[in-house]
């Protein structure tokens, strides 16, 4: 079963990937080497993926190129975590998106890139105590009801 390595600590600037694959050249065969960049500005973003065929190549990858010098940085070395998507019991949106490798978000056309807005604690118009806070753009819709509400209970 493939292992993929994390390589980080790499220089941020443009990197390819044959310039990893030469320096990882006398480690056996490596599956594939893939240098995560910024969409911007195609700079090296700091990190790397390897991937290897066995554990057993994976351990003895870390073992030889952890700490080696690259392009004057020491590298980092460790078997990547495996991607995860949780979702949350509420609004079902994907917690763990910071902590997985980013991918493309779709939006609707809208401006704001698909970005999640947040509200400071001090400036909620949630009254209720609720540990979550309303998407700001429909956050006085969301009092009004909430106030409608409240009337027709009483």
């Amino acid at each position: 079963m493939p292992i993929r390595l994390y390589v980080g600590n790499l220089p941020k600037e443009s990197i390819e990937p044959q310039a990893l694959e030469e320096m990882f050249a006398d480690a056996g065969e490596i599956m594939s080497t893939k240098v995560i960049k910024d969409r911007k500005t195609g700079k090296c973003r700091g990190f790397a993926f390897v991937t290897v065929a066995t554990d057993e190549m994976a351990d003895d990858f870390i073992e030889k190129y952890n700490g080696q010098s690259f392009m004057e940085n020491p590298l980092k070395i460790e078997k990547a975590l495996p991607r995860t998507k949780e979702k949350t019991k509420e609004d079902g949106q994907d917690e763990s998106a910071a902590a997985a490798t980013p991918a493309p978000v779709k939006t609707s056309g809208k401006k704001g890139g698909g970005k999640k807005r947040t509200r400071s604690q001090g400036g909620s118009n949630n009254n209720s105590g609720e540990s979550f806070q309303p998407d700001p753009r429909w956050a006085d819709e969301l009092t009004k009801l909430k106030e409608m509400l409240a009337a027709n209970t009483n």
